[in-house]
């Protein structure tokens, strides 16, 4: 077993029986693309759980949430559930409760341990249960953490380890025979599944139900002996009641017309299934429910789950290429397509937006044909209608003048509406000749509907975004001047929330040939209004620095401004004079955390700058002015909160770390900037900007 797969599963195992929980999982974080991976299960048979098998890092789940914010996720209950995870709820529609708690290796959480109970349990988690789930993550870590650097969890591999409490006994070949005929003389079926779907044990009357003697059922798949079972009720009861751990029922209808009544009934190691069959004249609409004919390379109770997973992901996608990859992950595999491509109206032209599987030079081909020519794609948007060709020869026969350039052989052109307006195309395409049903059309004409509104916010958040990109690369500067005798670097990173413009800034003002004044400052808030008030600032720095000001002055002068422009937003700030010829520095601050300074071939350290209140409360403010020693190959850090700062992290302890990051000896700074920047706590997910300045006194003035 690879990957110290036993070790977790003795650990999964243990969880289950401490805490009483009817199913456990073990998920794993891809340490190559931000998805968490199932790895390891006990109390849900793998036809039933592959839906559930892979879970982007991002999204609304209780285990994705354990892992990105480090913490344990109780949700007592469906109600819970459904305020704090919609998304899942919509995917799970059952009553149970559940955990998800994160597997630490250190300081890294490289997964999340899930365990599931009835709803019926108490609404809090008892302290030994608590505790249980401590040393069960604990011992998880500590098994990952001794796994060797290079291994990946077993899912990608299609290795899912589905476990049982207990050893499973080896399917009986001979029944008690008083047991097959009291199940015979009632004329209902028995049935019993392992936590693989397997059949363990099957009555006559149940075998004869599945077409098939108990010799050659027994060890088998319920769902390869009985394909017609492949139906989103049947599955979904079946997901119900191992969720749930509550009995449930439903109807299911054979390829030779009967109507067979299942009760399922979970326990931990499977599924036991009463079967009776029902006569014509008994039954109701409920039991007359038809199979939704599925396609592709999903079974249908799959393909059902995969769009409820990929409307609630829509909902939350806020770029087009994420949604480009929403839709290829969740569709091309459902349809069994080979190719997608989206394209957009855009003034009177069709331009591609995104695609999967095709060629780029196939793609040059059609991106930017006007809407008026006379092809599927632009036909669709036009009309808003849909067409569907199930082979070349229907394609040609509705478009004569088509060439066969991309050799596939069905499509589908779905029209993107927003509203009553067309937004767009989307073209799906097959490499074997593909009928499409009615439901298949309806299914695939929905899902563009969706698909069009999420491009539709897309695309204005990306316009949106890019604005605010634009202003905030305007506010801050071009370039710094180039001072003999001093590196210069400079790093600016936007918060991933919200527009993604703050008011972090920095700035390196030349004031003689062989000084500088060096700014960096945070003003409050993350939108336009910070923004601009930080163009305010740096100007009020500029002028006064430039006309000779000593930094403290300069601050001075900058609260008054900012005091007169009567603001509800503060800002700290600091102003640095670099002196090359005297090899000292100036220092003030205004709020602002403390430079760093690394003298040659020394560890760096803290300047403890007299701190001043925020720039903007009180007008009679002072700052006053520290000087400290700047010798050659000396190293000058300023930086903004948002590069030490993390939630439970002490502010103190993330300057030290990042002291400890700088180099005792000369590096390059731009690179030295970046590595900076991947020592970030969070780095992926940071609720503030982070400015960075570093400045390097060369030995040798060039």
């Amino acid at each position: 077993m690879p990957w110290h797969g036993a070790k977790l599963d003795e650990v999964l195992l243990r969880s289950v029986r401490d805490t009483g929980a009817h199913i456990g999982v073990v998920f794993l974080k891809d340490e190559a693309e931000p998805v968490l991976i199932m790895d390891a299960v006990v109390g849900l048979p793998a036809q039933i759980i592959r839906p559930w098998t892979r879970i982007q890092l991002e999204t609304g789940t209780p285990a994705a949430a354990s892992v990105r914010h480090r913490q344990l996720i109780w949700v007592p209950n469906h109600h819970d559930l459904v305020r704090r995870f919609p998304a899942t709820a919509l995917a799970t529609p059952y009553s149970f409760a559940m955990v998800a708690a994160p597997i630490m290796a250190g300081y890294h959480a490289r997964g999340s341990l899930v365990l599931i109970w009835p709803e019926s349990r108490p609404d809090e988690l008892a302290a030994h249960e608590r505790e249980a789930i401590a040393h069960a993550c604990h011992d998880m870590g500590t098994v990952l953490q001794q796994a060797p650097p290079d291994t990946q969890p077993s899912g990608p591999t299609g290795h899912l380890r589905v476990l049982v409490p207990e050893p499973a006994p080896a399917p009986e070949r001979h029944p008690d025979p008083a047991v097959s005929g009291y199940l015979d003389r009632l004329r209902v079926g028995g049935l019993s599944l392992d936590l693989l779907g397997r059949i363990t044990f099957v009555s006559d009357t149940a075998a004869a139900f599945l077409g098939g003697d108990m010799a050659e059922l027994l060890g088998r798949s319920l769902w390869e002996v009985a394909d017609w079972l492949e139906d989103p009720l049947v599955e979904d009861r079946c997901r119900a009641a191992l969720m749930t751990g509550l009995p449930s029922s439903c109807s299911a209808r054979s390829p030779e017309g009967h109507t067979v009544e299942l009760h399922l009934y979970p326990e931990p190691s499977g599924l036991t299934l009463r079967i009776t069959p029902l006569e014509a004249d008994r039954l109701t609409p409920w039991h007359t429910h038809e199979l939704v004919e599925g396609r592709g390379g999903l079974p249908r109770a799959h393909a059902s789950f995969n769009f409820l997973q990929l409307a609630a992901a829509l909902t939350r996608a806020l770029n087009v290429d994420e949604i480009i990859d929403l839709v290829a992950d969740h569709v091309l595999p459902v349809f069994k397509a080979k190719a997608m491509a989206i394209l957009i109206t855009e003034g009177g032209r069709m331009r591609l937006t995104g695609s999967r599987g095709y060629d780029q030079d196939l793609l040059d081909r059609f991106d930017g044909l006007p809407i008026t020519s006379r092809t599927p794609a632009e036909d669709v948007a036009r009309t808003g209608e849909p067409e569907f060709f199930a082979d070349w020869e229907e394609l040609n026969e509705h478009y004569p003048q088509a060439v066969h350039y991309d050799r596939m052989a069905a499509w589908a052109f779905l029209p993107l509406a927003v509203h009553d307006e067309v937004i767009g195309a989307c073209v799906l395409a097959f490499h074997e000749r593909h009928p499409f049903g009615p439901e298949e059309r309806a299914a695939l004409t929905a899902l563009a509907g969706l698909v069009a509104h999420a491009l539709d916010r897309a695309v204005r958040y990306d316009t949106k975004d890019q604005l605010a990109h634009s202003l905030q690369k305007a506010l801050l500067p071009r370039s710094l001047p180039d001072i003999p005798g001093l590196d210069v670097a400079a790093c600016y990173v936007p918060a991933t929330r919200g527009l993604g413009i703050g008011g972090d800034f920095y700035d390196l003002i030349r004031l003689t040939e062989t000084s500088a004044a060096a700014v960096i400052g945070d003003v409050q808030g993350h939108n336009v209004t910070a923004a601009a008030l930080m163009g305010q600032v740096r100007t009020a720095i500029h002028a006064n620095a430039v006309a000779g000001a000593n930094p403290g002055e300069v601050l001075k002068h900058t609260n008054r401004l900012l005091i007169d422009v009567d603001t509800e937003l503060f800002t700290s700030c600091l102003l640095i004079y670099v002196d090359l010829q005297l090899r000292t520095l100036r220092a003030a601050s205004a709020g602002h955390p403390p430079p760093l300074l690394r003298p040659p071939n020394m560890p760096a350290e803290t300047i403890d700058v007299p701190t001043g209140l925020l720039l903007g409360i009180d007008p009679d403010a002072e700052y006053p002015t520290l000087q400290v020693p700047f010798p050659p190959e000396a190293l000058l850090a300023l930086y903004t909160d948002g590069l030490v700062e993390a939630p439970g992290v002490d502010l103190d302890h993330g300057i030290a770390n990042l002291a400890g990051q700088l180099p005792r000896t000369s590096e390059d700074l731009q690179r030295l900037g970046g590595k900076l920047l991947d020592h970030v706590p969070h780095a992926s997910q940071h609720a503030d900007d982070i400015a960075l300045l570093l400045l390097e006194h060369r030995a040798k003035p060039a």
